[in-house]
């Protein structure tokens, strides 16, 4: 893994190669991991923590919010990894406007969009299979206690307020 480039060109070929299935996409992320070698494989596992970590924000829970109809802490865990599995475009432009995610996503089915546990997994899962042992530590700064920004109320009155363009596409 040579730069954050690969990194997301690594996200988009094997979302692009699932049809958008999110467990496709962890299948063939592992499958195309597995053709690193394991520093490579480490890089990358950073690469995705750390964009994980810069997801866990207020406004991001609450978009989540809006496009599954509810998001405890598993699913909003589980979002941020799909998320980062739709690409560095849609990414960043949740992270500058989560209400651009209404313009962002072509579509959203919350029962097959939204969970990419098993993104999260991936990198593990290949380093594993490659050396025969569990990922070290990534030497990243963890993730923070609390999301960053002010937490959002999560009635759906408020999240059509804060977020009216994607209530309006996508809310309940």
């Amino acid at each position: 893994m040579r730069d954050e480039t690969e990194f997301w060109e690594t996200i988009d070929s094997t979302r692009a190669a699932a049809d958008g299935d999110p467990e496709d996409h962890a299948d063939l992320l592992t499958e195309r991991l597995l053709q690193f070698d394991p520093d490579a494989v480490l890089e990358f596992a950073r690469y995705f923590e750390s964009r994980y970590n810069r997801a866990y924000r207020w406004d991001l829970w609450g978009a989540a919010a809006v496009l599954l109809g509810e998001a405890d802490s598993d699913a909003f865990d589980y979002f941020r990894c799909w998320l980062i599995g739709q690409g560095r475009e849609i990414f960043e432009g949740a992270l500058h406007d989560p209400d651009a995610l209404a313009d962002l996503l072509d579509d959203f089915d919350e029962e097959v969009d939204g969970d990419g546990e098993d993104l999260g997994y991936a990198a593990d899962e290949a380093y594993e299979q490659l050396t025969g042992s569990e990922t070290p530590d990534l030497g990243i700064p963890p993730q923070a206690a609390e999301p960053e920004g002010m937490p959002v109320d999560f009635d759906d009155e408020a999240l059509a307020e804060r977020y009216p363009r994607l209530w309006e596409r996508f809310g309940s």
